[in-house]
């Protein structure tokens, strides 16, 4: 089996998919981070294709970085500034050549996240 990376983000504070994340994706080597991919999540709050495919996947660390201040903005539970929330990295490593999913769960205060399937 070849690896392959996906995500998807969910506003677990509303209650539905988060659409309109900017999401970038960089391979860290060392303290190192080459830019691969930049993507967007669509209206089941997924991106479209898979944000490392198959055809360029390889094991190590990478760092997702979610871009989600504008979608917080768009959906305020109180009225702030600065936004608690910004741009959330979440760095994981890959180790062997399988499907990863990197989810994020969000809320205006708080995330989390897991290795899904």
């Amino acid at each position: 089996m070849t690896g392959y990376l996906t995500t998807h983000v969910l506003d677990t504070a509303r209650g539905c998919p988060a659409q309109g994340i900017r999401i970038e994706l960089y391979r860290i080597d060392g303290s190192d981070a080459a830019h691969i991919a930049t993507v967007s999540t669509n209206d089941d709050g997924r991106t479209d294709t898979p944000i490392l495919p198959k055809e360029h996947f390889a094991t190590g660390t990478y760092e997702l970085r979610f871009h989600v201040g504008n979608y917080l903005d768009q959906h305020p539970v109180k009225d702030g500034t600065p936004r608690f929330l910004d741009m959330i990295p979440i760095r994981f490593g890959m180790s062997e050549a399988a499907h990863y999913h990197v989810p994020l769960l969000l809320s205006a205060f708080g995330y989390s996240t897991y290795r899904g399937s």
